[in-house]
């Protein structure tokens, strides 16, 4: 069985990249939310560097070299979640938009434990990404917007017993980082967006499309408590966005406003301060013993 080549999605923070053309071996020190910007690598030496996406390789063990290794098409079998996200869950999607899966996995216990090491994120050419179950809810306690999201997409293909335990748990990953994790990086992201507007006179307005959605949501589940994929009644609006039918200026005061909005939800918020730890690390251990016990993955 072939593997499936890699493309250019997300590397999480901490993994272990190979950069082009140089073939440094570093760690990932900070990650964007979109594949589309730069990455900051840590050296053995301290030094850093910015590098884009399609100059980084994820570095992998020589698996066939230790025992208990696995190829990661193998890996695929054990996704125990698996859903719809991006421009179809958000009904934004147009002719010829990808179809965006996203979910987690539960590897055996024989092969989480080996020398050779379990990849923290599988990924394949049709815009799936499946990280392992433990990534996944770090990831979730860190309130990460591409996996709450996961955890609230009404479309849903695959989902094990173990599985839904999470997704009728997925409340204890609410909380009020919500407000900086998603505050923080529209900000960044729309600074880097209007020195290319100065530089190149260019805008990336599908982008900026999904960064006032993102705004539209944080804003939603501090408020609500619950996580919204569907966009209907702002649909129209944004996709003139997308389309670069409203003006810079326009998008602008829109964006200020569902700034101010999210600030005043966090005021006034229900949600905890911190997600609830030891209820994530619970179902993990839980999952841990499943993938631990006889007959798993046969």
């Amino acid at each position: 069985m072939s593997r499936p080549r890699q493309v250019h999605l997300v590397i999480p923070e901490g993994t272990k990249v190979l950069t082009r053309p140089a073939k440094h071996v570093g760690l990932v020190a900070h990650a964007p939310l979109a594949p589309e910007h730069n990455y900051r690598i840590r050296f053995a030496d301290g030094t850093e560097g910015s590098f884009r996406r399609s100059d980084l390789t994820i570095f992998k063990h020589a698996q066939s070299e230790v025992p208990g290794g696995v190829e990661s098409t193998d890996l695929y079998g054990f996704v125990i979640y698996r859903c719809i996200v991006g421009s179809t869950a958000y009904g934004l999607s147009q002719e010829g938009s990808d179809v965006d899966r996203r979910g987690f996995y539960l590897p055996p216990a024989d092969v989480h434990w080996s020398l050779a090491s379990i990849p923290e994120q599988l990924e394949t050419d049709d815009e799936e990404v499946y990280w392992e179950i433990e990534k996944f809810i770090r990831l979730a306690l860190k309130a990460n917007p591409n996996v709450l999201e996961c955890l609230y997409s009404p479309l849903v293909e695959t989902c094990s017993p173990v599985a839904r335990e999470l997704i009728d748990m997925r409340n204890v990953f609410l909380s009020q980082y919500v407000h900086r994790t998603y505050n923080a990086y529209v900000l960044s992201q729309f600074k880097k967006l209007e020195q290319d507007l100065r530089n190149h006179n260019e805008i990336r307005w599908k982008h900026v499309m999904h960064l006032i959605r993102l705004l539209l949501s944080g804003v939603e589940v501090l408020k609500h408590g619950f996580v919204p994929l569907r966009v209907d009644e702002y649909r129209d609006r944004l996709l003139a966005i997308r389309q670069g039918d409203i003006p810079w200026e326009e998008v602008e005061r829109w964006r200020l406003s569902l700034h101010k909005e999210l600030d005043d939800a966090l005021a006034s918020t229900l949600l905890p301060e911190h997600p609830d730890y030891s209820r994530a690390n619970d179902f993990l251990v839980r999952a841990r013993r499943l993938a631990a016990s006889p007959g798993y993955g046969a």
